[in-house]
């Protein structure tokens, strides 16, 4: 006699189900493009006392019949492209002379990534990605959904997963506004300042404006020439680090709107975040395979830390990057505390070994070798050539750059750490990013042994452990080259013994 289940499948197969299309608003998605060229023509009339050139109405004539061939593709897109969930795969068609049908077998599905950008929310729809456990090639997007079709449809592409005990409380963390504090901490203080001021100088530079030559640009670097530079210098640059600032707590609340962390099931463990731009991420737990803690610089002097997760089906490095992460900057103890939550198990932050003292030498040389040397030659050959302020300044920065060097050469080689953890390799490296991370001992698939010239005279290795998951390999730099192929044997059996076994004796 048959059993429910089967029962349940053989109808499935007498009866599959039908293709469902996307939302029509997805038309409107696609003509979102427009924003570009239309504001940069609003920006040239603005510039120019509303006189409308010829080129500028060429351009609005471009945008229009590019308007109309968008709105064309996108319709026939829509027209042509449907899915559907059967009992066992994800199907996807699309095409219109060439008919392509993808399809993911739903036990493969390991993540699933819902993102709604301003523009998405406005129309009440979102993208959903479905990856597996590889990199972007294995991944299914489909754009656009209204919210509560592609909440539904997460559900049912994840619950195929394996079931185990659930958590007595499911939310690992939750935004806390006091965390502010540590945005200022992060590389948009300065970076973000530049990476904004060239993008307004290629806007403006596109439609035809010369920023060098706006009366009031000329006027403040004017001003800035004929003032003190003892007092104009850090006045700037003070401007630059409040402005920076700023920026990066609006970026912070922009990013982490509503931050919530939780196990939404027994299996599946979800990031939902976001102001303008919602994202929601699903990981599989049979898929995540270890944890990073992440200490930049100035948030590690802060006392703060961020977590990301290693696992596959995050898409390719830049996917990964964008989705990996499980908590924003945060003080240090509840980076602890989430990254624990996620393992299921105390993150291992105990005593590691340490490496030995030619890597201490190597971080030395290379601080005066590409820090120290660089700077001061520069400045002493700019000096002889057109002033001797500059000969001062080269002696200047070789007697600050030189303890600083040092010091920061020093701090690398303390950071420097491996060792294993029950069922996890734990490794520390890094200075201006301290990494601690925390990996699935069974997750390791594959060992790369590199060496130099330079290493191989210091008796120094660099392992990295090849792993289908996050970054797709992890180093463990400069290790004592006679230790670390039993290191590497004790983290992963298996993989390395045919080669650390002695040769058979040779027949006499």
């Amino acid at each position: 006699m048959s059993s429910p289940a089967h029962l349940r499948e053989a109808a499935a197969l007498a009866d599959p189900p039908p293709w469902r299309r996307l939302d029509p608003r997805t038309l409107l998605v696609h003509c979102g493009w427009m924003a570009a060229p239309l504001g940069s023509l609003a920006l040239t009339a603005l510039a120019t006392g509303g006189r409308i050139t010829t080129g500028a109405w060429i351009t609005l004539a471009a945008i229009a019949a590019s308007f109309a061939v968008v709105t064309l593709i996108g319709l026939v897109r829509w027209a042509r492209t449907d899915f559907r969930v059967t009992h066992d795969s994800l199907d996807v068609r699309s095409g219109l002379l060439t008919r392509r049908l993808r399809s993911i077998p739903l036990h493969r599905i390991r993540t699933v990534d819902l993102t709604a950008t301003l523009l998405h929310r406005l129309l009440g729809v979102t993208v959903l990605r479905a990856g597996t456990a590889g990199s972007g090639a294995g991944e299914l997007s489909l754009e656009a959904l209204t919210a509560q079709t592609a909440d539904r449809l997460r559900t049912e592409l994840l619950a195929h997963a394996d079931t185990e005990a659930a958590t007595k409380d499911p939310v690992l963390a939750r935004i806390t506004w006091r965390w502010l504090r540590y945005a200022p901490l992060t590389f948009w203080v300065i970076g973000g300042v530049f990476a904004a001021a060239g993008a307004a100088y290629r806007t403006l530079d596109g439609i035809g404006i010369e920023p060098w030559k706006l009366g009031f640009v000329q006027r403040a670097f004017t001003e800035f020439g004929a003032g003190m530079l003892w007092l104009t210098v850090p006045a700037v640059l003070l401007g630059i680090v409040a402005l920076g600032s700023a920026g990066a707590v609006v970026l912070y609340v922009e990013g982490w709107w509503n931050y919530v962390l939780e196990w939404s099931d027994p299996r599946t463990l979800r990031v939902r975040r976001g102001l303008l731009t919602t994202r929601s991420v699903t990981v599989e737990r049979a898929r995540l395979r270890g944890v990073l803690l992440r200490e930049p610089l100035l948030l590690r002097a802060g006392g703060g830390a961020t977590v990301r997760a290693v696992a596959g089906g995050l898409g390719n490095r830049e996917e990964n990057r964008k989705r990996s992460v499980l908590l924003p900057p945060a003080p240090r103890r509840e980076a602890l505390r989430v990254a624990s939550g996620a393992l299921r198990s105390p993150f291992p932050d105990g005593a590691r070994t340490p490496h030995p003292r030619g890597a201490l030498r190597r971080r030395r040389v290379r601080a005066l070798v590409w820090v120290v040397l660089p700077g001061t030659a520069l400045l002493a050959g700019l000096g002889a050539a057109f002033t001797p302020v500059l000969l001062h300044c080269a002696w200047v920065y070789a007697l600050v750059s030189t303890p600083v060097g040092l010091w920061l050469a020093r701090d690398a080689y303390r950071n420097l750490g491996h060792g294993v953890r029950g069922r996890y390799l734990i490794a520390r490296s890094g200075t201006f990013s301290r990494d601690t991370l925390a990996l699935e001992r069974e997750a390791v698939a594959a060992w790369t042994f590199t060496t130099s010239p330079f290493t191989r005279r210091a008796g120094l290795v660099t392992l990295t452990a090849a792993v289908a998951a996050g970054e797709d390999g992890y180093r463990i730099p400069d290790l004592d080259a006679g230790s670390a192929p039993a290191f590497a044997s004790a983290v992963a059996p298996g993989i390395l013994e045919e080669f650390l076994a002695p040769p058979p004796p040779s027949g006499g």
